[in-house]
C-alpha cells in the first residue's frame, strides 16, 4: 500500500478478533513499527520478530495507557465490547485522554452506524459521546462507523436453517452488513494512510432486508426458509426460553429494533474509497460459509 504515513502505529485490542486482523494487515503491508496493545499481551507472543512490540494496556486502567501509547504517532482505538450503557464511553475517554497526553497525531476509531441517543441500541450514545471527544481532542482523526457485522448472520442463520424459518424483529428494515474482515481492512488503511478529519460509513455494497437474508439462506440450504417478522418482545421471550439471559436477549432484540427503525439502513462507497476494494456482499459471504450454516446448532 502506497503513501503509508510515518509510525509507530498503535493498535488497541490487538489480541481480539478485529485487532489481530489489523495487526496482520499492517505487517503484510510493511508498515511499522507496530505497537500492539492488549490486556493479555502474552497472546501476541507469536508476533515477536515482525516489527511488532506487544504492550499491556487496559482502557479501564488509565494509569496503564500513557506508557502503552508512549512513542506512538497513529492510534487505532477499537471500541470495547461492554454492553452496559456508559461503560464504553468511560473507557474510551481514558484512551483519548492518554492519546492527547502523549501527542498522538491521528486517531482512528471504530464507531457504529447510527450513533445517536435516540437509537434503541443502548450503547449507541457511547459511540456518539466518543466521537464528540475525539473531534474535541484536536487530533486529526478517522471515525469509522462500522455497520453490523455480516459474521453475526452465521450463528442466527444456522438456527434459521435448522428450524426452517428465519425469525427477526427487524420488520422490513434493511442493514448495510459489512464483514469483520472488511472492517479490519478499513481500519488498517485509515491507520496507515488517512489524513485530516473524516467520518466514514464502513458498510457492505448494499443494504439487505431480513426477507432477503431468508431468501439467501433458502438458496444455500436448498429448501424454503420463510421470513417471519415478530414483535420485539416476542423475540426477547423466545430467546429467554432458549436459555439466553434476559439482559442479552434485550440487547440482541435492540439491534433488530434499530434495523426496523432505519438506523442501520446505510450503505456507502467509503470502504472502497478508503481501501480500493468494495466490501463483500451478504450473499457472497454466506455462500462462502455454507458449511458452517448447514451444521447442526450446538445445544446450549
Amino acid at each position: 500500500m502506497s503513501n503509508i504515513q510515518n509510525g509507530p502505529f498503535i493498535v488497541t485490542g490487538a489480541s481480539g478478533q478485529l485487532g489481530r486482523q489489523v495487526v496482520d494487515l499492517l505487517v503484510q503491508a510493511g508498515a511499522g513499527p507496530v505497537i500492539a496493545i492488549s490486556r493479555t499481551p502474552d497472546k501476541l507472543a507469536d508476533l515477536a520478530g515482525k516489527r511488532v512490540e506487544a504492550r499491556e494496556g487496559d482502557f479501564n486502567d488509565p494509569a496503564s495507557l500513557e506508557a502503552a501509547f508512549a512513542g506512538g504517532k497513529r492510534l487505532l482505538i477499537i471500541s470495547t465490547d461492554d454492553l452496559e450503557p456508559g461503560k464504553r464511553l468511560a473507557a474510551h475517554s481514558n484512551a483519548i485522554a492518554a492519546a492527547k497526553t502523549v501527542g498522538i497525531d491521528h486517531i482512528v476509531y471504530t464507531s457504529f452506524a447510527g450513533p445517536v441517543a435516540e437509537s434503541p441500541i443502548g450503547f449507541a450514545q457511547d459511540h456518539e459521546g466518543t466521537e464528540k471527544l475525539i473531534t474535541e481532542s484536536g487530533a486529526d482523526h478517522s471515525i469509522l462507523r462500522n455497520n453490523m457485522y455480516t459474521d453475526f448472520l452465521l450463528m442466527g442463520g444456522q438456527q434459521s436453517v435448522a428450524m426452517g424459518t428465519h425469525f427477526s424483529a427487524a420488520a422490513d428494515g434493511k442493514t448495510g452488513y459489512v464483514t469483520r474482515a472488511d472492517c479490519a481492512r478499513a481500519a488498517a488503511a485509515a491507520l496507515m494512510k488517512a489524513t485530516g478529519r473524516k467520518t466514514l460509513d464502513i458498510t457492505g455494497p448494499e443494504t439487505v432486508s431480513q426477507a432477503e437474508v431468508a431468501a439467501i439462506l433458502s438458496e444455500i440450504a436448498g429448501k424454503e426458509i420463510p421470513y417471519v417478522a415478530l414483535p420485539a418482545e416476542d423475540l426477547v421471550q423466545a430467546m429467554i426460553a432458549n436459555g439466553l439471559p434476559e439482559f442479552m436477549a434485550r440487547v440482541f432484540a435492540s439491534f433488530d429494533e434499530a434495523i426496523a427503525q432505519g438506523y442501520l439502513d446505510v450503505a456507502s462507497g467509503d470502504l472502497e474509497s478508503l481501501t480500493g476494494k468494495p466490501g463483500q456482499s451478504v450473499a457472497d459471504f454466506l455462500a462462502a460459509n455454507r458449511a458452517a450454516l448447514l451444521q447442526a446448532p450446538q445445544e446450549q
